[in-house]
């Protein structure tokens, strides 16, 4: 049977998500992080060498890697869904999306978590206007400007269709949903970006999404 390996307020989510659409029988083997480092627990390198999470287990095939995660599960078993034809101009979008997501756009919404950190982190008096004024700056000529930008192709490119690759949901939207329920934690949508926000309201309403929130937690982002 297939097993998601899977770690709580972690990527694995969304892997929950694509099992759930695609009706597949699995199970799910929990991890919980360590309460004083938040890292992942060691049970997890002795499934993989980096200890990552998400990983799936399919017979003898073990898979990481989000992105190929979702393309192994949609190629194996998705029947034609949550991917466009191979060879189609929508095909090379939905590769696009699916290397995106994580190549581009969430290490910015990591950066940025970082950057908070450095600004609230216990530390001594002196240190503290040395951290803030470090982040700051790499907020100002980096970070923040990359993420507005960022933010508008998000929105600009759901402006144009409902879905991140045209007018039927893929998985790449399923892969894009974790950085941008990121992005909603540290910017306020709002009325800025009604398209992005639109996108979570469409993913968060749907069955196999509210079951995977179930089976899996709730999660941080």
């Amino acid at each position: 049977m297939l097993t998601i390996h899977h770690l709580e307020n972690s990527r694995s989510q969304r892997i929950l998500w694509l099992l759930e659409e695609l009706g597949i029988e699995y199970q799910i083997k929990r991890y919980a992080r360590d309460k004083t480092t938040n890292l992942a627990p060691p049970e997890l390198f002795e499934v993989h060498p980096l200890g990552k999470s998400p990983v799936i287990t399919d017979g003898e095939q073990l898979v990481a890697e989000s992105g190929l995660i979702v393309e192994y599960l949609v190629e194996k078993y998705g029947k034609g869904r949550l991917a466009p034809p191979v060879g189609t101009p929508q095909h090379l979008q939905y590769r696009y999306w699916l290397h995106y997501a994580e190549g581009t756009f969430m290490p910015l919404m990591i950066l940025t978590l970082i950057l908070g950190k450095m600004e609230t982190a216990p530390m001594p008096f002196f240190a503290k206007p040395i951290a803030r004024k470090l982040a700051s700056k790499a907020r100002d000529a980096y970070s923040g400007p990359n993420v507005i930008r960022n933010l508008q192709y998000l929105e600009d490119t759901l402006q144009k269709s409902t879905w991140f690759c045209g007018d039927q949901m893929t998985g790449a939207d399923i892969m894009m949903s974790f950085p941008v329920e990121a992005a909603a934690q540290r910017v306020d949508l709002g009325d800025k970006y009604p398209a992005l926000q639109g996108f979570l309201d469409r993913i968060r309403a749907l069955p196999a999404y509210q079951r995977a929130i179930e089976k899996g937690g709730p999660y941080i982002y």
